[in-house]
């Protein structure tokens, strides 16, 4: 398989269930905020995405620390821009409609929200973290 954005949607298939299903049990089941689960339930996902797409998706021999930090920075910027645009956008959208319990309006949120994250995520990833111009080493193997 060549096209690192399916790899990474399969990989993201695993991270999203996982992640949503953190989020969901955090905001249902213990009752966290919005900001709280949506940070954790990524944070869970966060740890298998990096090995997951370190070694899978972008096949980067670059050091693990430095892809590490890099890795760090882009879902954080990701999360923030994500969550935040799209908790405005549903409240926006929904906000005079008195159909959708204010429980719906977060769950549409959470979805909207991961939706821009993986896209963000994805472009973050392949350009800044595992890019092959970033710290990848080059073998003189030849084969």
């Amino acid at each position: 398989m060549k096209n690192s954005f399916v790899r990474f949607i399969i990989v993201g298939i695993a991270n999203t269930i996982v992640g949503l299903s953190v989020m969901y049990i955090l905001l249902h089941a213990a009752h966290l905020s919005y900001w709280i689960s949506t940070f954790l339930g990524n944070s869970v996902g966060a740890i298998v995405s990096f090995f997951l797409n370190k070694s899978f998706t972008f096949k980067s021999e670059g050091s693990v620390a430095k892809s590490a930090i890099r890795f760090i920075a882009v879902i954080l910027c990701c999360y923030f821009i994500s969550y935040d645009l799209a908790r405005n956008i549903v409240v926006s959208v929904l906000k005079d409609n008195q159909f959708f319990h204010t429980s719906i309006k977060t769950d549409l949120s959470v979805l909207v929200g991961t939706g821009l994250y993986t896209v963000l995520n994805y472009l973050g990833q392949k350009w800044f973290v595992f890019s092959k111009k970033t710290g990848a080493v080059i073998s003189t193997d030849s084969k």
